[in-house]
């Protein structure tokens, strides 16, 4: 009896420590998030230049990207919300707040996040972005497509940038 406890214990402890190490879909993907602190420049798809910054805020709990294009300043705050979902709120120049929750690619080189809810919205097809998909190509190269929803109607927005 005294080396089935053993074992039982042996077990659970083998057992608890795998479970502590495994991390969630959501917070693979905000580390992965995180590797974007920083600088960064390129183009809309219009051509036009574009920055975008990085940084880790609130003791490195949330990620704040702020985008710099166009005469158009816009933030977005990316953090976890438990151990398994990942949101971002995006402050938008059209005035509202749309929330959206992330899913990882299952190549893991991307983090697509899709319509949540939002503040400051009058109702569901008013103007808003709806998904924003973050492409992680290299360590100093990443797209970001951005996708504003209006009455049905799709506008898309991609920025190719590369790390200053």
């Amino acid at each position: 009896m005294t080396k089935l406890r053993i074992v039982v214990v042996c077990l659970l402890i083998v057992l608890s420590a795998t479970t502590v190490s495994a991390q969630s879909d959501a917070q693979k993907s905000f580390d992965q998030l995180k590797s974007l602190t920083g600088s960064w420049e390129g183009k809309n798809s219009m051509g036009e230049p574009v920055q975008v910054s990085y940084r880790l805020t609130a003791g490195g709990s949330a990620l704040v990207s702020e985008i710099d294009g166009h005469g158009e300043q816009m933030i977005s705050m990316i953090h976890l919300d438990g151990a398994n979902r990942l949101l971002l709120t995006h402050y938008c120049a059209v005035g509202n707040q749309p929330r959206m929750q992330a899913s990882a690619s299952p190549d893991g080189k991307s983090v697509s996040f899709k319509f949540l809810d939002a503040t400051n919205l009058d109702n569901p097809q008013s103007g808003h972005m709806d998904h924003v998909v973050i492409a992680m190509l290299d360590s100093s190269h990443h797209t970001e497509e951005w996708t504003f929803t209006d009455h049905g109607k799709e506008m898309k927005e991609v920025f190719d940038l590369t790390r200053k």
